[in-house]
């Protein structure tokens, strides 16, 4: 074995806590730094492994035990090893067979369009595929089909199909008799563009030069995902849709079809949902983006070739996964229950809460493209249905398409890398904002911001049914509140709301995905 391998085995046995080799590698000055927990430095001279001669076996005999006790043994963690290991495991895999799991959710359809495709913040797409699942007949008018969108990391897969008898992530409220009915109705769910299951994202193949676009992708919007699905209609020979559905993030692109393309849809659902992103969700979301960045393996996005930062993705998906829960069903789940009250507390998963979000964030983190994380997570940072945001968003697509334009008759018009930079001065305390309701003059003007109404406004006549849940951390339902107050404020008649108290359901933002009777009944009843 050679010196430097050596030195790193060592160094990892170190690490690991493996106390019975400490004595044979380290100087009884380093031993006494390591229980010390002071750092050390590991010499070719300590960790030589060839035969020690007389002189050396008899002070070896001598220092064979250290002439002092520690006060307490190194602490083990196992969490760490797992990690350690699993790393090891995808290293043994990449050399055989590629690194990169294959994300995918089975068998699907896949709309290719080959027209460019701007994206509101400049960047372009020379063509993309959306991947998509469909349920029930389109009947000869086209014009009972509902759009079903997707939270953030979900794929098209809502429900099983004759390609794909795997449950679907939504499969009890598809087919015959159920909410969205089959008998009557085309549902139609697509894979987002940006996502890693089907459609073109980060992990696709860049037409240009064949290589993966990494985060050479272009920032997204929830709008630029909406136009997308919209290209797909196109390429469908659906002129309006009969209703456009979702829940969580698929409640905010809900909205947004609707916003964007009102004359190409009859009604509308949000479920969980919100009109523009507020600062709770972008903050756990922001934090989540940092864990997974801040992992070595991730390299910047370019990891295509290399390990997967999967400890950064299991870290981000257990900070979402305190979000998706209530403290209350958490309590009645798990309380403070250790996993084996019969040892000692460890730093490592302990309590039942730690290790369902230990198994939560390790179940994930190979499922998911992490860089398509990044770039959707971000996109419902900036989402915004304001008047405000919506008229710049307009004025800078004109600006993009003139780009484009003159890039295609003079390809160096432009520089779009970013230019982004941190700010100089660190962030202050100020003095608390003003609440919510706007005082003008002497009066105090409450309800919804009016140019969230202004924004909104295309919906006034539009049937709208909004849910919520009381218990939901992630978009409270307050959120669903200003959705149904707002659209009643543009004149819509038609608004329905819903909200499910604590006494109904404690399973937070998860409601939509598991309360058939209260969300699927109210949703039913709905699209009747």
């Amino acid at each position: 074995m050679s010196t430097s391998r050596g030195a790193q085995i060592a160094a990892r046995l170190l690490r690991r806590g493996r106390s019975n080799l400490k004595y044979s590698i380290c100087t009884p000055r380093q031993q006494r730094l390591l229980w010390h927990n002071r750092p050390i430095e590991l010499s070719a001279r300590s960790i030589s492994t060839r035969p020690p001669n007389k002189a050396q076996a008899a002070t070896a005999e001598v220092q064979e035990e250290p002439p002092w006790q520690p006060s307490n043994a190194p602490m083990s963690f196992p969490c760490l090893d797992a990690q350690e290991q699993k790393t090891e495991a995808l290293q043994r895999r990449s050399a055989e067979s590629g690194p990169e799991p294959s994300y995918t959710s089975g068998a699907h359809q896949v709309f290719h369009s080959a027209e460019p495709f701007l994206t509101d913040w400049g960047g372009s797409l020379q063509a993309f595929d959306i991947a998509y699942e469909t349920w029930g007949s389109l009947n000869s008018d086209k014009n009972n089909a509902i759009l079903l969108h997707t939270g953030l990391s979900a794929s098209s897969h809502a429900h099983s199909t004759p390609a794909n008898p795997k449950p679907g992530w939504w499969e009890k409220f598809i087919g015959p008799g159920a909410p969205l009915d089959t008998d009557r109705h085309f549902i139609i769910c697509t894979n987002v563009i940006g996502g890693c299951y089907g459609s073109t994202g980060p992990s696709s193949l860049d037409p240009v030069d064949g290589q993966r676009y990494a985060t050479r992708f272009p920032i997204l919007t929830m709008d630029d995902m909406v136009r997308a699905q919209a290209r797909l209609l196109d390429g469908l020979g659906i002129e309006k849709l009969y209703a456009s559905v979702g829940a969580s993030m698929g409640g905010m692109q809900s909205l947004a079809f609707g916003v964007h393309f009102p004359e190409r849809v009859g009604r509308i659902a949000s479920i969980s949902g919100c009109a523009r992103s507020h600062p709770y969700s972008i903050a756990m979301r922001h934090t989540q983006r940092q864990a997974l960045m801040m992992d070595p393996k991730w390299n910047r996005g370019f990891y295509y070739d290399a390990i997967p930062p999967h400890m950064g993705m299991k870290l981000a998906r257990q900070i979402a996964t305190v979000t998706y829960r209530s403290g209350p069903e958490w309590e009645n789940r798990f309380g403070r229950r250790r996993a084996d009250p019969s040892k000692a507390p460890a730093l490592c998963p302990d309590f039942l809460i730690e290790t369902y979000l230990d198994h939560a964030g390790e179940k994930f983190s190979l499922e998911y493209d992490p860089n398509s994380l990044l770039y959707i997570s971000k996109a419902m940072d900036m989402f915004d249905l304001g008047f405000e945001h919506q008229e710049a968003m307009r004025q800078r697509r004109e600006q993009n398409r003139d780009r484009l334009a003159k890039q295609q008759t003079s390809p160096e018009v432009d520089d779009l890398s970013c230019s982004l930079t941190l700010p100089r001065d660190k962030y202050e305390e100020k003095e608390s904002p003003a609440p919510m309701d706007q005082e003008v003059g002497s009066d105090v003007v409450s309800g919804p911001p009016q140019d969230l109404v202004k924004g909104m406004t295309g919906l006034k006549g539009h049937p709208t049914l909004v849910m919520g849940v009381a218990s939901d951390i992630l978009f409270p339902a307050w959120q669903q509140r200003e959705i149904a107050e707002t659209l009643k404020a543009t004149g819509n008649r038609g608004v329905t709301h819903v909200e499910l108290g604590e006494d109904v359901s404690l399973f937070g933002h998860d409601t939509f995905l598991l309360d058939l009777k209260h969300i699927g009944g109210n949703l039913g009843r709905f699209l009747d």
